[in-house]
């Protein structure tokens, strides 16, 4: 080892992490803080009014821990190896195994204990829950770049992963940038069922600083995030999906080289892939608790 910065990412890599970068502890750029807070005025947010709180610890993450120097920031794959029917109730990939979110907090709180007891400081672990620009942090650490869908993107490696953040008070040396973009591809702008997001006109820094997706029209959110009435428009473009909708991501070149987790916690159940529509309609509560009960799927299904 060469530095204890390549010793943390080693060891990232030997807790099944894989991607580790790191970025300075500072406020995002103006322009980044700008875009955000007019795509929130815009009401590109739409049900998901969290993204509109802590509008200050969103611009600055030292507000998240006192002396803050760095960001660890770290991507791990959810990519399946085995897929639902395609006649079957979809639901999207990243619901087939646990939740995501304590399947990498475990793992971020061994890399936070590895972090303080060889370079000391304090540490503190974010997942998906704290008001932090993620995929902006991920950028800035050299793991990937924002595409036009607003997903991080590895190159050569695609979109399929979950980013978690370890923000700690060590000085560390930081990595370069990603200056990759998606250029004019839009692949993902055709594929999307319901014009959610930008149109192919607009830059791809607009797109991926703004966090441009019209949540209104994203099937993720409606069927995830959103407690009203689909409307009809909606419904009808929803297909046989249930939870979720993965067709940009599905359509994007990145995405053709993905490869399947290696995290057995994210492999779905047998019980999971023989899931019918009829299994799904006629469900108990307690049959449901026990088929979702590690499940990242916390909220009600809305049914097409």
């Amino acid at each position: 080892m060469n530095n204890f910065e390549d010793a943390i990412k080693a060891r990232a890599l030997e807790l099944g992490l894989d991607a580790c970068g790191i970025a300075r502890a500072q406020a995002v750029s103006p322009e980044a803080a700008q875009q955000y807070r007019q795509w929130i005025a815009q009401g590109g947010h739409f049900c998901m009014d969290y993204c509109a709180r802590y509008l200050d610890v969103r611009d600055d993450p030292r507000l998240l821990l006192e002396g803050a120097q760095s960001l660890i920031v770290v991507a791990m794959n959810y990519y399946p190896a085995v897929f639902q029917p395609d006649d079957a109730p979809q639901f999207a990939y990243y619901a087939y195994g646990r939740d995501y979110h304590k399947v990498m907090r475990n793992r971020l709180k061994q890399l936070a204990a590895f972090v303080s007891e060889n370079g000391g400081g304090a540490t503190r672990c974010c997942v998906d829950t704290a008001p932090l620009r993620e995929r902006y942090w991920a950028q800035q650490a050299g793991i990937g770049f924002v595409g036009r869908n607003n997903t991080l993107i590895i190159p050569g490696r695609g979109s399929y992963f979950f980013i978690g953040t370890l923000l700690t008070t060590l000085a560390l040396t930081p990595d370069e940038p990603c200056t990759f973009t998606c250029g004019d591809c839009g692949a993902c702008i055709n594929a999307c069922p319901t014009a959610a997001l930008p149109p192919i006109n607009a830059t791809a820094g607009e797109a991926a600083i703004s966090g441009a997706v019209d949540a209104s029209r994203c099937l993720s959110c409606l069927t995830i995030e959103y407690r009203g009435e689909l409307p009809e428009w909606a419904r009808k473009a929803l297909g046989n999906k249930v939870y979720g909708c993965d067709e940009c991501q599905r359509a994007c070149p990145h995405n053709r080289d993905a490869r399947p987790t290696t995290i057995p916690e994210f492999h779905p159940t047998p019980e999971f892939l023989a899931l019918t529509h009829e299994q799904l309609k006629t469900m108990s509560p307690t049959t449901f608790a026990t088929l979702f009960a590690h499940s990242p799927i916390r909220h009600p299904l809305k049914k097409p």
